[in-house]
């Protein structure tokens, strides 16, 4: 396998990468303590929107993974920022769990009730991962203030996901549902969005410029790593990235080879590993 040259830090991806199924893969607590002791800047990037940061670092912890609530970023915690910077004095009807929604902190959200008088409004209408709060009375809802004129906001669009039971539907459909019953469209906050790997990164480079004298860091020295080959690793390559897939979580070689022909949106990764082991003994 060759190298991943050059490299000064990492995006994980969570599902996938170092967990799966709600458990730890086997090997991955040890991979991320070798890049800690490598001294390799790096931040987990998820879509996960159902817990707050912090419930996801608490969680991480009983799982063998040291891995502070900061150095996390999720499709949650960058929607809470982007509602804060765009709607700073709008309500905001929220479909989150109780957790998530910590997130929000300062920031207004809708009760049910408000949501369902008649002269009812929102700045914006956001939607996550929570499978109590995507009921059809909450979509409703949803839908109603999206008709008022509220903002559709998609913390993500994933189409499913890997849970104990099997895979299971996620949160992008009822995204699609909105767009197609309000006739909006949806702004994707988290992956594959350009801006939150921009995020990420930027977040990441200001801590490898202060430990490297303040040297410049380049795009293509920060490596995506990922087990969905369209929002993971073709995403970050197209925002110019370096991207990685790790054949530990959802996709396998069938989605890799249609990736590899699709006439749109396609591509193939900078580097095929096994693990994260594997990406690890990659780097210089």
């Amino acid at each position: 396998m060759s190298s991943l040259s050059g490299i000064r830090g990492l995006l994980l991806d969570l599902d996938g990468v170092l967990i799966l199924k709600g458990a730890a893969i086997p090997g991955a607590a040890a991979a991320l303590a070798e890049i800690d002791s490598r001294g390799i800047p790096y931040r987990v990037v998820t879509n996960t929107s159902l817990v707050s940061r912090a419930t996801l670092a608490e969680w991480g912890r009983r799982e063998g993974f040291e891995i502070p609530a900061e150095r996390i970023l999720s499709a949650l915690s960058v929607s809470a920022s982007y509602t804060a910077a765009h709607f700073p004095d709008g309500p905001l009807f929220v479909l989150a769990s109780a957790d998530a929604l910590r997130e929000f902190a300062g920031q207004r959200l809708l009760t049910n009730d408000e949501a369902d008088l008649a002269n009812a409004v929102a700045a914006a209408v956001v939607v996550g991962d929570a499978p109590e709060a995507v009921s059809y009375a909450n979509l409703n809802r949803a839908f109603r203030l999206l008709r008022g004129g509220a903002e559709l906001i998609g913390m993500h669009k994933n189409r499913w996901w890997l849970t104990p039971s099997g895979p299971t539907i996620d949160s992008g459909a009822f995204v699609a549902g909105l767009e197609f019953a309000a006739s909006v469209r949806a702004i994707i906050v988290g992956k594959p969005s350009a801006a939150f790997f921009h995020q990420a990164a930027a977040d990441l480079a200001a801590e490898i410029r202060a430990a490297d004298s303040g040297r410049r860091v380049a795009r293509r020295e920060i490596a995506m790593v990922g087990d969905d080959i369209w929002t993971d690793v073709l995403a970050a390559r197209r925002a110019g990235f370096r991207g990685v897939f790790v054949r530990s979580g959802k996709h396998g070689q069938a989605e890799l080879d249609r990736a590899a022909v699709a006439p749109r949106g396609g591509g193939v990764p900078d580097l095929v590993a096994v693990t994260l082991a594997e990406v690890v003994a990659a780097l210089d």
